[in-house]
């Protein structure tokens, strides 16, 4: 019995990366003949898969699982296919809210929804890795549905912190003066210019020398030199830090130096780096829309609104408040308890077993 897993891009550092390898490996413990195949790859992963056109012919006892992110022509090469077919789906960002920035990612992502929606009829079994992405999958017409959270381990990168990082980290906080941290693409609807916009009301309010580090790559060619130039206008270029995408090490450095987590996002399916804050002990602040208040439950501060006087309100109080601190730690350490990548990798097996037999 094989369970080969179909995805448009197999990327390192990537959580749909991370969660498709691990995915492969829970399926081969329980005894299936499982491979990626793959539409790009980044170098680094090449051998951990296949390129889509090698999938061959189709096998009797073989199905072929979709994991569904945005649009790609790697989905035609599947439709296809005569294998009967499960969905994995990780949410894809409304088109509206990214076209004025990135109009390609925009068709992109546009095209991904037409796709999952082509796909209903043929799926088996579609898994979603939130209440919130699994309406969206009824939304689409998917009949049998389920919930299983991203099987990442979201606790640590399993990295040291990088050392150079760490000390020019440390150099800054001496100084005085809170980190806050964002983690996630430099883009649009994740909304980094909000947390600036917070960031330009705390220094005014509470303490001019609070820092704010964004930490990701950024979508397309448009916003990031937008955000740049919003920075500079408030006068903060001193007190934010653009760090692009950097390694496990320097990730872990930056977690270990934050005060606060921070997320303005207008749209998330998950969110990994809320999780992976709360696994790093880092309380969380966060625009509570979409699929964050399930994600981070009692375990951090949800807002109902943007307000950058509201939301340094509530980053003050979690900074002022040592009891509340100390009440998010307990409860986050639960939260990401939940989040297990044992557990997870369990429930997402027996539901492939359900549905297609044992090996």
């Amino acid at each position: 019995m094989r369970v080969d897993q179909v995805i448009p891009s197999l990327a390192s550092r990537d959580a749909i990366g991370v969660h498709t390898l691990n995915l492969t490996a829970a399926l081969r413990r329980a005894g299936y003949e499982s491979e990626i195949y793959y539409g790009t790859c980044t170098p680094d992963l090449a051998a951990r898969g296949r390129p889509v056109v090698d999938l061959g012919h189709a096998g009797r006892d073989r199905w072929l699982l979709w994991q569904g992110s945005i649009g790609s022509g790697v989905f035609d090469i599947l439709a296809t296919r005569a294998e009967p077919k499960i969905v994995n789906y990780h949410n894809i960002t409304p088109a509206a809210l990214l076209e004025g920035w990135a109009p390609t990612v925009a068709y992109e992502v546009g095209l991904g929804r037409s796709q999952l929606e082509r796909l209903a009829p043929e799926s088996r079994l579609a898994v979603a890795d939130s209440r919130f992405n699994e309406s969206e999958l009824i939304s689409a017409g998917y009949a049998n549905t389920a919930v299983v959270p991203l099987l990442i381990d979201m606790r640590s990168t399993g990295a040291p912190p990088d050392p150079a990082t760490a000390q020019r980290l440390a150099a800054a906080k001496a100084t005085g003066g809170p980190d806050f941290l964002y983690v996630g693409k430099i883009s649009p609807h994740k909304a980094p210019h909000d947390l600036v916009k917070m960031l330009a009301v705390y220094h005014r309010l509470y303490d001019d020398r609070a820092r704010l580090h964004l930490v990701g790559s950024p979508l397309g060619d448009r916003y990031g030199p937008a955000l740049g130039s919003f920075i500079a206008r408030l006068g903060l270029a001193d007190h934010v830090t653009v760090a692009g995408s950097v390694g496990e090490g320097a990730l872990e450095a930056y977690f270990a130096a934050a005060d606060v987590y921070l997320s303005a996002s207008d749209h998330e399916g998950f969110c990994v780096p809320l999780v992976e804050a709360m696994g790093h002990g880092v309380p969380v602040v966060a625009y509570g829309v979409t699929a964050v208040p399930e994600t981070v439950g009692e375990a951090g501060i949800l807002l109902p609104t943007k307000s950058p006087a509201r939301f340094a309100a509530a980053v003050a109080r979690v900074l002022g408040d040592d009891e509340l601190r100390a009440q998010l730690a307990r409860a986050a350490a639960a939260r990401v308890g939940s989040f297990s990548l044992e557990d997870s990798s369990r429930r997402f097996v027996d539901l492939v077993t359900a549905t297609v037999g044992r090996p």
